[in-house]
C-alpha cells in the first residue's frame, strides 16, 4: 500500500510539472525570467569574466514581459543603387540551452539568460523585393560574447542561410544558391562579432570595444559582398553629443563604415545608423550610404498576439 502511494505521489508531482512547464512555453512570464536570471555558467562556452550585476532598472524594463519592438526608416544601398524600405528591431529577453543554443522550453539552472534581437530589412531592388533577418542572442550579464549569431536572406534569385555558434572556437555553417558559395563549414578564432554590439549597446555601452580592434563583421555583410567570412582590423570610437552616444566601426574607406546612434541614458535605444560602403561591381561601384532612422517603438508580448485583431497594431508601427 505505501509503494502505491508513493507511486501516485509521483504520478501527481509530475502531471503538475507538466502543467506548470507546457504554460510557459511561448510566453514570458517572470517567474520563468526570474530563474533564467538566477542560472549557472556555460558548459559549451568559455567565459572570460565574471558576471556582470544587472540594475533594478534593467530588470524592471526587460522583464516585464514584453518585447521592444521599434520600426525605421530605412535607405538600403544595393547593385549601386539607394532603395527605400522599413527595418524592425525587436529586442527580447529569453532563457537560451547553452549547449545546443536554441531558446529553452522550461526553466532549467543551465539556462542562460539572454538579449535577443531579431533585425528585419524590407527592400525592393526593381521588381523583386529582398527580405534579411538577423537573429543575435547575447547573454545579458555581459561576460562572453554572443553564443550564436544567424542570418537568412530571400529574393527571387533565392536564398541563403548563416550561422554562428560561440563554442571552444566560432563554427560557422552557411548554405547558398551560388556555385561559390553553396555550403560552408568552418572554425575561426574567437574575436568581436559586429552582431553581438547592437545587443551590447543595450546592456552596457560604456564596455564597448574602443580603439584599434579585431572584429568580425556582420553575417550580412558577408553574405550581401560574398566575401570571406574572417576577422579584420577596424578602429572603433565612441563619442557623445546632446545625449546621444554614436559609436562607430571604421573598416577602412576601401571597405565600410558603420555608426550607431542611440540614446546616452537608459535604456539606450537605438535612435538611427549609418552604413558607408561601396555598392556595385567592379568600375561601377559607388560610394554610398545606407541608414536607419526611428519612426515608431512600442512594448508588446508579440507572441500572444497573432490573432487577426492585432493587425492594427502594426499601425502603431507605420508599418
Amino acid at each position: 500500500m505505501k509503494k502505491w502511494i508513493r507511486f501516485e505521489l509521483v504520478i501527481v508531482l509530475f502531471a503538475i510539472a507538466v502543467i506548470t512547464f507546457e504554460g510557459c512555453k511561448e510566453k514570458s512570464d517572470s517567474s520563468s525570467q526570474e530563474l533564467a536570471l538566477n542560472s549557472g555558467e556555460v558548459k559549451s562556452v568559455t567565459v572570460k569574466e565574471p558576471k556582470k550585476t544587472l540594475s533594478e532598472d534593467f530588470k524592471k524594463y526587460w522583464y516585464a514581459g514584453n518585447a521592444e519592438i521599434t520600426s525605421y526608416k530605412l535607405e538600403q544601398a544595393r547593385y549601386g543603387e539607394v532603395r527605400e524600405g522599413t527595418s524592425v528591431l525587436v529586442y527580447v529577453t529569453e532563457p537560451f540551452l547553452p549547449d545546443v543554443q536554441v531558446k529553452a522550453d522550461r526553466s532549467n539552472t543551465s539556462n542562460v539568460p539572454v538579449l535577443k534581437l531579431n533585425a528585419t530589412k524590407k527592400y525592393l531592388t526593381g521588381i523583386y523585393p529582398y527580405s534579411i533577418m538577423s537573429s543575435t542572442f547575447y547573454p545579458v550579464h555581459d561576460n562572453q560574447h554572443a553564443i550564436k549569431t544567424s542570418l537568412s536572406v530571400q529574393e527571387w534569385c533565392g536564398h541563403v542561410y548563416s550561422q554562428l555558434n560561440n563554442r571552444e572556437q566560432f563554427e560557422f555553417t552557411s548554405h547558398s544558391y551560388f556555385e561559390g558559395e553553396a555550403d560552408q563549414n568552418l572554425k575561426l578564432e574567437k574575436a568581436i562579432l559586429e552582431n553581438e554590439i547592437w545587443n551590447k549597446i543595450r546592456i552596457n555601452p560604456s564596455d564597448l570595444p574602443i580603439g584599434e580592434i579585431s572584429i568580425i563583421p556582420s553575417l550580412e555583410f558577408f553574405r550581401t559582398k560574398h566575401q570571406e567570412m574572417k576577422a579584420l582590423n577596424a578602429a572603433a570610437s565612441l563619442t557623445t553629443t546632446n545625449g546621444i552616444s554614436s559609436y562607430t566601426i571604421d573598416y577602412g574607406e576601401a571597405i565600410r563604415k558603420l555608426t550607431i546612434n542611440f540614446t546616452s541614458d537608459f535604456p539606450y535605444t537605438i535612435e538611427s545608423w549609418k552604413e558607408e560602403f561601396k555598392s556595385g561591381y567592379g568600375t561601377n561601384a559607388k560610394h554610398l550610404t545606407s541608414s536607419g532612422t526611428k519612426m515608431k517603438s512600442i512594448k508588446t508580448p508579440y507572441w500572444r498576439q497573432n490573432s487577426n485583431k492585432y493587425i492594427g497594431l502594426r499601425d502603431s508601427l507605420g508599418l
